[in-house]
């Protein structure tokens, strides 16, 4: 396999969230060398957040296993646990991501009344947490479960 350069991983911005949450996430993007490499069974990300910036809104996933910073971070799939990363830092935080490319995959908002659904076609589709199509933020969230 030849030898693979973060920097020649095409760089992603904006997040997969609808508004208001899209705004939320000024100053994240990744670049995805699993893609560059063929990867399918398993997606590698390197992501860079700026001082100050969120990776996500608290969620969790019926079906990946994620890995963050550190020594290892991890979260068991399907468990009602919500978790993200917050760059509290002053300076530009990166770090590599591993988890599934499973292409049924759902993921849980846990403090907002939202779930993203991932068809196998790579399609998305955003609901409420009672399935209902997205309409946008509601005035009381149920919780996603958490702990």
């Amino acid at each position: 396999m030849p030898k693979l350069l973060i920097e020649d991983a095409p760089e992603r911005t904006g997040p997969i969230y609808p508004e208001p949450y899209a705004a939320m996430m000024a100053g994240r993007s990744s670049r995805r060398p699993g893609e560059m490499a063929g990867l399918s069974q398993f997606g590698v990300d390197i992501v860079t957040r700026a001082p100050g910036a969120v990776a996500s809104l608290r969620h969790w996933h019926l079906r990946e296993v994620a890995m963050g910073p550190g020594g290892c971070a991890a979260w068991k799939a399907g468990v009602a646990n919500g978790h993200r990363f917050v760059n509290r830092g002053a300076g530009v935080a990166r770090f590599p991501v591993v988890g599934s490319t499973s292409a049924d995959e759902c993921v849980t908002y846990a403090d907002v009344d939202m779930k993203i659904h991932f068809g196998p076609d790579g399609a998305r589709r955003v609901t409420h947490h009672d399935g209902s199509d997205w309409t946008g933020p509601r005035a009381a969230a149920t919780r996603g479960g958490t702990r």
